[in-house]
């Protein structure tokens, strides 16, 4: 039985990966190397803001300390909230399936590597808020996809709330990286790709592979629960 979806939010909800790259970039204008796009899509998609920097660390594109890179986390995280504001867009087919949820009484979540401001502005600013239950954002586990535990404090957050338990395996998660794909699964919960990052055959270890999110039907997701 279906009884909850999570999301994913970058490349899942809102088209802003292009975004943050630009945001990473202005910030390591400082310090002379960029991180171009293809690296960007094959190596940091999916990653938290302190990974991405710790990541240019490891490959000796600049030399930065641990308290640096928290700091340059934090100026990036400030220029992608005031962008946000008018570059964030929602992907087309996203309204579509959250109206379909909330219509079937589903309740909804976002587990995410981006920041809990980074979500809510742009959440806010579409609208969308209301249709989440619990935001599990970047700051809320120590470990990052493809760790799981931030689905299993989605999950935790989520029967916080209820009444009657709701099991892992009766969970869909919804996803456009193998990275979460990956914490998806090793959470023990059913996993739905949609190719907006990267193409199909990048996504196999997928249940379920979409282009956009109004092609699935109620039905789609309770078989996958079956």
């Amino acid at each position: 039985m279906l009884r909850a979806v999570i999301f994913d939010f970058d490349g899942v909800i809102t088209d802003s990966e292009m975004l943050h790259l630009r945001c990473f970039n202005q910030v390591l204008t400082q310090f002379g190397p960029q991180i171009a796009t293809e690296d960007y899509y094959k190596d940091y998609l999916g990653l938290t803001d302190v990974d991405v920097f710790r990541l240019v660390v490891d490959r000796g594109l600049v030399t930065l300390t641990e308290q640096q890179i928290r700091s340059l986390a934090k100026q990036k995280n400030e220029i992608f909230k005031k962008l946000a504001k008018t570059d964030a867009r929602i992907i087309k087919g996203v309204r579509d399936l959250l109206r379909m949820l909330e219509q079937n009484n589903i309740p909804m979540a976002i587990c995410s590597g981006a920041l809990l401001a980074e979500i809510e502005a742009v959440l806010e600013q579409n609208r969308l808020r209301s249709f989440f239950e619990v935001i599990v954002s970047a700051e809320q586990v120590k470990k990052g996809k493809p760790n799981p535990d931030g689905f299993v404090l989605t999950l935790q957050k989520l029967n916080e709330r209820k009444q009657s338990l709701i099991l892992a395996d009766q969970c869909v998660v919804i996803e456009d990286s193998h990275w979460g794909l990956e914490a998806a699964k090793a959470a023990a919960m059913h996993t739905i790709a949609v190719t907006n990052s990267y193409d199909a055959e990048q996504l196999t270890m997928a249940e379920k592979i979409v282009a956009q999110l109004d092609e699935l039907s109620i039905d789609d997701l309770q078989k996958l629960c079956a």
